[in-house]
């Protein structure tokens, strides 16, 4: 028989969980809801204790384990959010616990879940991606015979971050058109879809993945749930090669629409929340916001709901954020440069190739032959995506150009 989340067990999830979540706020945002047409709404799930909705599933699981499960002590695999809801899940019901966590999780994840953890808490870093760490806790779990805390595929985790729905539920004045949901493992969008195809289903829910890692699109396009080969980390919270069995049977016959967005668009949100709307997220934390535009239409007029899962954002990470926010606006670029070797070469590049509002943002050139022309790697930032065509006709005309590196994906990985 299929799992589906019973709204009975949902609502019993909520009543367990009241002791350590705060009731997140529904906020409209002018500036969205002016843009699209529509009333925006955000649902300010980062605002919890451990800054994301993952303290839902992972209490309301751990809470349910026997004494015997409780003693032998649990484990856990996570990029981030599902470690600090673990953590202090453990702290605060005693119970020790084992984290696995990839070797690159932001330094900042790492902290927190150790301060939430405390002394019942063991951290080990593991592998390169989710995947990895989680297969490392899986070996651990058998070996110590420990108990499993799976981060999105199993019924009580699920139950719990369906509580985020009967919130919506309670918070919102009218019925919801839309809610968009990122979706990593696909527990929140299994969890949103249970409850409101059962309490409100004429609302539709869109999931949305990174570009790069979509797992769930993928299975739900190929009809069962598959494994990739490889995926973009970069969004961390949402970045799985295979997502649950549970939820991906909830997705594929309860969403509206699953849908993927650029990595770099995600930055671009990101960078807008900070600066227009004074709020920090991370990477998964802005996917919802990001696939908005793909529905402009559909969404003029409309009671729409953004999840905006977490903040846990690294600030080690923001120079990497807007990096790749200009290259998807187009305005950050990257050539190889044929200077001449004579005096003068470079200010005639600066001076009569530049346009008034480029600017050069890398350099990279070293003079090791007395050949004709010396090739140097420039990264240069424009201000209109329309400054790029003239600049490379004034490139060419002066006979500077060697090669544009932006659609060379092999060469550009070392330079972002």
């Amino acid at each position: 028989m299929t799992y589906f989340p019973k709204i009975s067990d949902i609502e019993k999830a909520a009543e367990t969980i009241k002791q350590v979540t705060e009731v997140t706020p529904l906020l409209n945002s002018i500036r969205l809801s002016k843009y699209f047409g529509a009333d925006i709404f955000l649902k300010r799930e980062d605002l919890h204790r451990v800054r994301s909705y993952k303290i839902r599933g992972a209490f309301n699981k751990i809470s349910s384990l026997t004494t015997v499960q409780r003693n032998a002590g649990v484990v856990c695999a996570s990029a981030g959010n599902h470690a600090q809801g673990v953590a202090f899940a453990c702290n605060h019901l005693k119970i020790k616990a084992t984290i696995f966590m990839p070797a690159v999780t932001p330094k900042q994840k790492v902290e927190q879940t150790k301060l939430f953890g405390d002394s019942w808490v063991t951290i080990i870093l593991e592998g390169d991606i989710f995947d990895d760490s989680y297969s490392a806790a899986k070996e651990f779990c058998i070996k110590q015979k420990s108990f499993f805390i799976h981060p999105f595929d199993d019924p009580k985790v699920i139950e719990g971050q369906a509580t985020v729905g009967l919130k919506l539920l309670d918070q919102i004045k009218k019925p919801l058109d839309y809610i968009f949901v990122a979706v990593g493992g696909g527990g929140l969008a299994s969890g949103l879809t249970s409850v409101f195809k059962t309490l409100s289903p004429k609302t539709k829910i869109i999931g949305v993945e990174p570009e790069g890692a979509a797992s769930m699109k993928t299975s739900i396009d190929n009809n069962k749930n598959t494994t990739l080969a490889t995926i973009d980390k970069f969004i961390d919270g949402a970045a799985v090669k295979r997502v649950g069995d549970l939820t991906f049977d909830i997705c594929k016959n309860h969403l509206y629409k699953m849908v993927t967005v650029p990595e770099g668009k995600v930055c671009q949100i990101i960078l807008d929340l900070y600066n227009r709307d004074a709020i920090v997220v991370e990477p998964a934390g802005a996917l919802s916001i990001a696939a908005l535009d793909l529905f402009l239409e559909e969404l003029e007029g409309k009671q729409v709901a953004c999840v905006i899962g977490g903040s846990n954002n690294d600030i080690t990470r923001t120079a990497e954020i807007k990096e790749r926010a200009l290259l998807y606006g187009k305005l950050k670029h990257y050539f190889i440069i044929r200077f001449p070797q004579r005096p003068g070469a470079l200010k005639e590049f600066v001076v009569d190739i530049l346009g008034p509002t480029d600017d050069i943002t890398h350099f990279e050139y070293s003079k090791k032959s007395s050949k004709e022309n010396a090739p140097a790697v420039v990264g240069i930032e424009l201000k209109h995506p329309t400054d790029l065509a003239p600049l490379l006709k004034r490139m060419k005309e002066k006979i500077f150009f060697g090669d544009y590196l932006n659609d060379k994906p092999d060469l550009f990985q070392y330079l972002v």
